[in-house]
């Protein structure tokens, strides 16, 4: 009798259990913001191809990024954006965003694309994202990478 009290208490206690959640980690990360493409118009404006990167294993969705741009070591201005776009968990997705850079940044950008060098960038300020059903956060952007101009393509740097 003992015996079978125990076990019906042992498997009460394990249904008990697997019912507590769904098994999912929900578990949220610092995305990461890059460039992943910069074309410079005709007329010297730039579009910039951001690149969210989410590494969040819940989905998020990125409403704002502010970040200072600095390419070579010239300041090139402030990028605002609000992307409102949904990102799924561990995934990437690319906005374009309109830019007017400073003549410095023009000229460091020109410099690179004449001489077919890399040019390092860096991103610094912040990206607000919102984690599936939460509150929005605010994480801090601090990118350095390099673009490279792309054969074949006039006045584009990846």
């Amino acid at each position: 009798m003992m015996r079978r009290t125990s076990l019906l208490v042992l498997l009460a206690a394990t249904a008990l259990l697997a019912s507590c959640g769904d098994g999912v980690v929900r578990r949220v990360s610092d995305p990461a913001v890059s460039v992943q493409q910069l074309t410079v118009k005709a007329d010297g404006q730039w579009a910039v191809d951001l690149r969210l990167q989410n590494y969040s294993s819940i989905p998020m969705r990125f409403d704002t990024v502010a970040v200072d741009v600095q390419v070579g070591d010239q300041d090139a201005g402030k990028l605002s954006a609000t992307p409102g776009l949904s990102i799924g968990p561990e995934s990437a997705d690319v906005v374009t965003v309109a830019f007017s850079p400073s003549s410095a940044g023009r000229i460091a950008v020109a410099d690179a694309l004449a001489s077919r060098r890399t040019l390092p960038y860096t991103l610094k300020g912040s990206a607000a994202a919102t984690p599936d059903e939460a509150k929005q956060r605010t994480f801090d952007v601090d990118t350095r990478n390099t673009l490279n101009p792309v054969p074949g393509l006039d006045g584009v740097l990846r």
